[in-house]
């Protein structure tokens, strides 16, 4: 069943507000420009829309001035898309939610400088979103996952997370460069990309189905924390001027297998640690299917749930934003449009969200 074919139930501790309640969400930390739009009355949240469109390089990796001339030029065809299709006009929004961060500054101060116009224009108070918290909003709603060990992990996070008294805590995560930046950058260096992502898979995935071979590389964990600049400079070396389609395909297998199997280890030591009977896989990366089936037996192992977020809602989108500005809403996290403000560093675990346990 589609995600967007059912509504999610959930209760928040908060006063009774006037119902029913609409969201519009913009997103346009990185590569991605989306809106989205959801609805909460009785207790239950129902997705209206999920536009995007997404800058994709011809060569090299994202640069930020060309990903914000995208969305420049991009923003008002995709808003127009998401209100017909919410069937909304912009006056019967009760909040615009915006992604301020973390993310690339050209990039997030498209967003943010369209969502203080729609909220000035209609007189709508504005909820600044944390790019990762949405993340893992979207994936305990779609899951049902209350108190999940979280892995989150795209192209510029990798961490490991629980939530406690009202906050985030970081358990591990990468000490340099992020898992999906370490997948990007390889199949960019050995000329297997871009496209980055292929049919729903990723270059290196499609790579490492040229060989069944394994060969060692660089394995750094430090207790929950993570390396993998080391492993990039291995496999970099280790792959020389040796492009043949055999040497690619053993390369690209073992550099993914390290890779998640320290992803895997960490997150099961989180698990062992904290004694959870959930993981939340969320992020761009959590479409990967290899890496959920890691997860998948990692799980079955400790007798705990694992979920996966959807592609729908895994990647970049509008509609995270959007659910996490309805938390926000409820429960009274809101700001003027005048006091809207982006943060390219900005981390979930600065401060507490009320709607936390």
């Amino acid at each position: 069943m589609s995600i967007f074919s059912k509504t999610y139930e959930f209760t928040p501790s908060i006063k009774p507000v006037k119902e029913p309640v609409i969201i519009l969400g913009i997103e346009s930390t990185s590569h991605t420009f989306g809106v989205g739009v959801v609805e909460y009355s009785n207790n239950s949240v129902k997705f209206l829309a999920n536009i995007s469109s997404q800058y994709k390089p011809q060569s090299g990796g994202i640069h930020p001035r060309e990903s914000f001339l995208h969305h420049v030029n991009n923003a008002p065809r995709v808003l127009q898309k998401a209100l017909e299709t919410a069937k909304i006009n912009p006056s019967e929004i009760d909040a615009v939610a915006v992604s301020v961060g973390p993310g690339l500054g050209p990039c997030l101060r498209v967003g943010a400088s369209l969502a203080r116009f729609i909220a000035s224009y209609y007189g709508k108070p504005v909820a600044p979103v944390n790019h990762a918290v949405a993340h893992i909003e979207i994936g305990k709603l779609v899951s049902g996952f209350k108190d999940p060990v979280i892995v989150y992990v795209s192209g510029g996070n990798t961490m490991i997370l629980v939530q406690k008294n009202k906050k985030y805590r970081v358990i591990g995560e990468t000490l340099d460069i992020p898992l999906g930046n370490l997948l990007d950058t390889f199949a960019r260096e050995i000329g297997i990309a871009p496209p980055y992502v292929v049919e729903g898979k990723h270059a290196v995935d499609i790579c490492a189905e040229w060989s069944s071979e394994y060969v060692p590389l660089p394995y750094t964990v430090k207790g929950c924390d993570l390396s993998f600049s080391g492993l990039l400079t291995a496999t970099l070396r280790l792959i020389g001027n040796n492009r043949d389609r055999e040497n690619l395909g053993k390369i690209c297998r073992s550099l993914r297998e390290t890779a998640f199997n320290m992803l895997v280890e960490v997150t099961e030591r989180t698990l062992m640690l904290t004694g959870k009977k959930s993981i939340l896989l969320v992020g761009g990366v959590a479409s990967n299917k290899e890496l959920r089936w890691k997860f998948e037996v990692v799980a079955e192992h400790y007798g705990a749930e694992f979920y996966g977020t959807p592609p729908e809602v895994a990647g970049d989108n509008g509609l995270m934003i959007a659910y996490s500005g309805l938390l926000h809403f409820l429960h009274g996290k809101l700001v003027e449009p005048s006091r809207v403000f982006t943060r390219q560093r900005y981390r979930l675990d600065e401060e507490e969200y009320p709607w936390l346990p």
